[in-house]
């Protein structure tokens, strides 16, 4: 009896320890990571898929402004053409989150532009369809940010697990851990979403 509980305290001991030393900790944050960078992805396509949409109601008013809707259309086909998977070896390379972003961000600068069309065309502000798309565009940037913080939040805990004692041992000898990139501001006011202002 005595040997048996011997055993059981034993097995119970090093199911402890080892799971202080990240075993099961660092695979449970890592993929915690890339369900976050599944929603920043998700919310960046809503964006893109509502563009067409937007432009078609814009295009409507005037023909004078083909260079504003082609930038928003060239930068939207150039933000979703790049795509970060969410690998660790992905998620672990700046420079690939710094390609994403930038492409991200050209996109958020064109259609900032559509605030021109706005000032010059007061008939475009009366247009429920531009109304109900700009509602859409600005709650897609929301949901953007939010995403954003939420995959940074989720690359912080990550980070200072396989950086900390215990879990440090584990994430290096056995998952061959590395730190992940979070999302940086690029660019001024990058964490702002575009105004399309309504107010001229």
């Amino acid at each position: 009896m005595k040997h048996k509980f011997t055993k059981l305290a034993l097995a119970s001991t090093m199911a402890l320890s080892l799971s202080a030393c990240g075993i099961n900790s660092v695979p449970t944050q890592e993929e915690a990571v890339k369900a976050a960078w599944a929603d920043v992805e998700a919310s960046y396509q809503r964006r893109a898929d509502l563009i067409p949409n937007l432009a078609e109601v814009v295009k409507g008013v005037s023909q004078q402004e083909k260079d504003v809707l082609i930038g928003v259309t060239e930068a939207r086909a150039k933000a979703t053409s790049i795509n970060v998977d969410a690998s660790s070896a992905n998620l672990s390379d700046a420079s690939k989150i710094a390609q994403f972003q930038q492409a991200q961000d050209g996109l958020t600068q064109a259609l900032s532009g559509m605030r021109v069309i706005v000032e010059r065309y007061p008939e475009l502000r009366s247009n429920e369809s531009y109304l109900k798309f700009q509602d859409q565009i600005e709650g897609t940037e929301n949901r953007i940010n939010i995403a954003r913080r939420d995959y940074n939040d989720a690359v912080q805990k990550y980070n200072t697990t396989i950086r900390t004692f215990p879990d440090a041992i584990g994430a290096k000898v056995i998952h061959g851990a590395e730190p992940l990139v979070p999302f940086r501001a690029t660019a001024a006011n990058a964490e702002e979403a575009p105004k399309i202002d309504l107010t001229n």
